[in-house]
């Protein structure tokens, strides 16, 4: 997580624009969890990651489940605190990492991380930064060169995948929504 705030704060120190983000912590949440029931089934996988991403998001432990209800009585919800850019990178990273710690991801799990790639506005540069982070990370968590050899491959192998989802999503929102 240091490694990627220091590139992060690199990029700023020398004048480079980055985005500025508005988005609510309550409003990135239930973007994400109506990505996950788009498809009519709430996958463990999925449960994962929302997990995860209610956390980094400093939830409260009603929050979820409040905003799960606003999305099937199909009520408004709260904004919620606000997300910074350094915030968001910090959050999509940590729900990277728990996906990739599956080994294997779903195509639900790439719909997510394409989603929030998307929301937290990370180009591919951004994504490269994050790539490398958990390829750190992973090397200090796991010892055994085996796990970390196949959690290293399903890295590579994600990071092609999310950015060809993250592409589809960017043309759907070019184009109006259209297929």
């Amino acid at each position: 997580m240091i490694m990627f705030r220091q590139c992060i704060q690199e990029e700023e120190n020398n004048g480079l624009d980055m985005p500025k983000l508005s988005l609510g912590s309550l409003n990135i949440f239930r973007t994400t969890v109506e990505v996950m029931l788009a498809d009519g089934v709430l996958t463990r996988e999925e449960k994962r990651l929302i997990i995860k991403l209610a956390s980094a998001l400093n939830l409260t432990s009603e929050q979820p489940g409040e905003i799960y209800s606003a999305i099937k009585e199909g009520k408004k919800s709260p904004k919620g605190d606000v997300v910074s850019v350094d915030e968001a990178r910090i959050i999509y990273t940590k729900v990277f990492e728990v996906a990739i710690v599956n080994a294997s991801l779903s195509r639900d799990e790439f719909r997510v991380l394409a989603h929030l790639r998307s929301i937290f506005e990370i180009d591919d540069k951004d994504h490269a930064i994050i790539e490398e982070t958990l390829r750190t990370m992973v090397k200090e968590k796991f010892e055994d060169p085996n796990v970390m050899e196949k959690m290293l491959a399903t890295l590579r192998d994600s990071v092609g995948l999310v950015g060809d989802i993250f592409d589809t999503v960017r043309k759907k929102t070019v184009d109006g929504g259209s297929s």
